[in-house]
């Protein structure tokens, strides 16, 4: 960077006034100049082009002021003539000159004031008669040379003539007669001091200013060549852009041919992007969904999670419960199978009685027909001689059977056959016994929770707590898997319910109306989850408590024989079985272990308790004969077990009941007894009942021509009664045989017959079905 050369000033001598004179006058006339100069170029000039002022010179002209206006009595000794040494002073204001005039701080008027005492020791102020006159030669010089100084101070003037002006509009003087001020206006000692005050100020900032000056101007040199790299570039890309134009517009290059196809191409692989852009969009969508769901989720379960301290007691209260709620059942446990076991037992022992009893005298009956026989064979006019223990069973036999028949005819009921009773009267001291013993055993069953809270004996507040736990905490409800450890907790409790439960009577509660079903199934009804494993507690229950008892009370002490017990058992089965079964596995077994019990109990039942005896017609001839009673008696309790069986249809399976009903009874002993007795209105009358028995579910089927292999002994059967009342007096009993054998669906054989035998007008008949 090029540095201004430093001045030189040489010393003047003020010899003489002419000296002084012309020595005064050009000072003046550089000040003026050189303090315009003095101003920073605009734009950041080179340094080439600063012009450092005189300084040193104006700050003696402004002292010499000072100095003849303070003191101007000393005429005589300021004209001597004096040496003025200005090289300081010159060299003070080159290195000043670099300084900045708007910095001004209190620190440069204290590092001026000890020049200024050092030029005023130095430099004799002139007289005024001096001063004077050199002002004179400097106003002359002016005229004569037409020189204007740039040190005029307009504004005054001006501001002057504004002021008068606005005074007075209409003194204002005209254009040629303005006074045109040429000289600087006297300077008030204010004006003199202030300006004196600045220019302290201003020689302080000089050195900072040319500083800042220089970095001006050296980035102001930077900016200049960064907007000539920059012009260069735009050249370039200007040059470049309109080449490529030239070039996207030259006619001669070829472009490649196009295409519907290839747009087509372009257009479907774009499509194809998009698509894909579209599906990766979607599944980012399907993720913060999830992400979405699992946040709500996980703020919930935060937000449950905060009260820790209740959710502790809460399960600590909960497991204390259980806990003792399980020591609880495990004691009354033992109690409450001895309850069971003694009404079993009873319940057994009153069933025992009933089966014994028949039996016996099934037995002496049979054997006293067997003796009347042997006697009316070897003499006709012998004594009948019999123990008394047979006799007393007759006689109590007979007398049952007096009362029944006393209460059918009070009743009105004429339609009875002789052998469709149950018979199972107890006479009084027995029905006191097993009613007293009964009564003990429900007064045993009360005092085993007498001691206990309701909070551990009853269903329904032990429920309440599980209800409690799912309402609150319904995640570690089902992770704790309640729905499978409610039905073994309320087992016990079920099962001291169910002491005085017969499902053998009809007048028996039936399962729906207990309080423990009522508990369990409001208890469903609270859970919100549809798809809830609580809907599986009462299945299980069912499951493990209830079918069990069933089963003891078919393979115990059921009777197959007495129609109000099978009644009532099919009724509380078909509820269990049919509508609260589930598909599980477990269920399942039970049930079929339930259904193998009743199989197995109707195979001994047709076993042990049917028995038809044949005798000869002779003897069977007379209705009122002994043996001809006992027989009828006997087929009528036959054809009653036939009834009962059937009457599980729907529950057991077809081929077990065709099996048991059909194969094992009607055709082993129902058909010999029908075969054995008398043609008659009695045949057809039976004929009737054993159809009456058989479901109709087996015959519904339209497109079935042929009947069930297990009836074809009875249809022929059927065919050979018809065939026999058809020679008789008995001939319009033919067409009731031909309804039965219509509704079996032995079609053939009937219209086999009708034709055989020309039964034209039974044709209708066949035609109706």
């Amino acid at each position: 960077m090029a540095h201004r050369p430093r001045r030189n000033f040489r010393q003047r001598r003020t010899d003489s006034s002419d000296d002084s004179d012309g020595g005064e006058e050009p000072s003046v006339e550089a000040v003026a100049p050189r303090e315009k100069e003095e101003e920073p170029p605009r734009g950041g000039g080179r340094a080439e082009a600063r012009k450092p002022a005189p300084r040193g010179r104006r700050r003696v002209w402004a002292s010499s002021r000072r100095a003849a206006e303070a003191a101007p009595d000393t005429e005589n000794s300021l004209l001597e003539p004096k040496i003025v040494d200005l090289s300081t002073d010159e060299e003070e204001g080159t290195h000043h000159s670099s300084e900045s005039k708007d910095d001004q701080s209190p620190s440069s008027d204290n590092s001026s004031s000890p020049e200024v005492k050092e030029f005023s020791s130095v430099v004799q102020i002139p007289d005024t008669a001096f001063i004077q006159a050199a002002r004179r030669k400097r106003e002359l010089a002016r005229a004569k040379d037409n020189y204007i100084s740039l040190e005029v101070n307009l504004p005054s003037t001006i501001s002057v003539a504004k002021k008068n002006s606005d005074e007075d509009p209409e003194s204002e003087p005209d254009d040629h007669e303005k006074r045109i001020p040429f000289t600087l206006k006297p300077q008030t000692l204010r004006q003199r001091m202030a300006e004196e005050t600045t220019t302290r100020n201003e020689e302080t900032s000089e050195e900072s200013q040319e500083d800042e000056n220089q970095d001006i101007w050296e980035r102001q040199q930077m900016r200049k060549a960064v907007k000539i790299l920059e012009g260069e570039d735009i050249n370039r890309s200007r040059s470049s852009e309109s080449q490529a134009v030239k070039k996207k517009f030259d006619t001669s290059i070829s472009f490649p041919t196009v295409n519907l196809e290839i747009i087509k191409k372009q257009l479907n692989t774009k499509l194809i992007l998009l698509q894909d852009t579209h599906r990766s969009h979607l599944r980012e969508y399907e993720k913060y969904k999830e992400d979405v769901k699992t946040s709500k989720s996980t703020i919930q379960n935060l937000e449950n999670s905060s009260n820790q301290a209740l959710n502790y007691k809460f399960y600590k209260s909960m497991k204390i419960y259980v806990e003792n709620l399980i020591d609880c059942l495990n004691e009354k446990i033992i109690s409450i199978q001895e309850i069971e076991s003694s009404m079993h037992a009873l319940l057994l022992k009153q069933a025992m009685t009933f089966v014994k009893r028949r039996q016996d005298e099934l037995k002496h009956e049979s054997m006293y027909l067997q003796h009347l026989s042997r006697m009316a064979e070897t003499s006709t006019n012998g004594s009948l001689a019999t123990d008394g223990n047979a006799q007393r069973v007759l006689e109590e036999i007979e007398s049952r059977r007096a009362r029944r028949r006393q209460a059918r005819m009070l009743s009105g009921n004429c339609n009875h056959y002789e052998g469709t009773s149950s018979d199972d009267e107890l006479s009084s001291a027995e029905m006191t016994d097993f009613q007293n013993s009964q009564d003990d055993i429900l007064q045993n069953r009360k005092k085993i929770f007498e001691d206990v809270h309701d909070d551990f004996c009853n269903i329904r507040n032990i429920l309440l707590k599980f209800q409690q736990w799912r309402e609150k905490f319904p995640d570690s409800y089902y992770e704790a898997f309640i729905s499978f450890c409610i039905p073994k907790l309320l087992n016990p409790l079920i099962r001291i319910q169910l002491i005085d439960w017969n499902p053998l009577k009809l007048d028996c509660i039936g399962l729906k109306h207990m309080p423990w079903f009522l508990s369990i199934e409001e208890y469903l009804e609270d859970s919100k989850k549809e798809d809830s494993s609580d809907k599986k507690i009462l299945p299980a229950v069912i499951n493990k408590t209830i079918i069990p008892r069933l089963s003891d009370f078919v393979e115990f002490i059921w009777d197959p024989l007495s129609t109000s017990q099978t009644t009532s058992l099919i009724t509380h089965c078909r509820m269990i079985l049919e509508e609260h079964c589930t598909c599980d596995n477990e269920v399942s077994k039970a049930k079929q272990d339930l259904l193998k019990s009743i199989v197995s109990r109707i195979k001994k039942a047709v076993e042990d308790d049917v028995f038809i005896p044949l005798y000869p017609k002779s003897t069977i001839e007379d209705k009122t004969s002994p043996h001809s009673k006992f027989q009828e008696r006997q087929f009528w309790s036959g054809l009653k077990l036939l009834s009962n069986i059937l009457l599980w249809n729907g529950l057991l399976p077809d081929e077990a009941l065709q099996e048991l009903g059909l194969e094992k009874l009607l055709n082993r002993y129902l058909i010999i007894a029908l075969l054995n007795a008398l043609t008659g209105p009695d045949i057809v009358k039976k004929c009737n009942q054993v159809a009456a028995c058989l479901p109709e579910q087996w015959f519904e089927n339209p497109a079935m021509n042929t009947s069930i292999p297990q009836l074809e002994n009875f249809i022929q059967f059927l065919l050979q009664s018809a065939h026999k009342l058809s020679k008789t007096e008995f001939r319009n009993e033919v067409k009731d045989i031909i309804l039965i054998l219509v509704k079996i669906k032995a079609l053939k054989q009937a219209e086999s017959f009708i034709q055989k035998y020309h039964l034209d007008h039974l044709k209708s008949v066949i035609k109706e079905i």
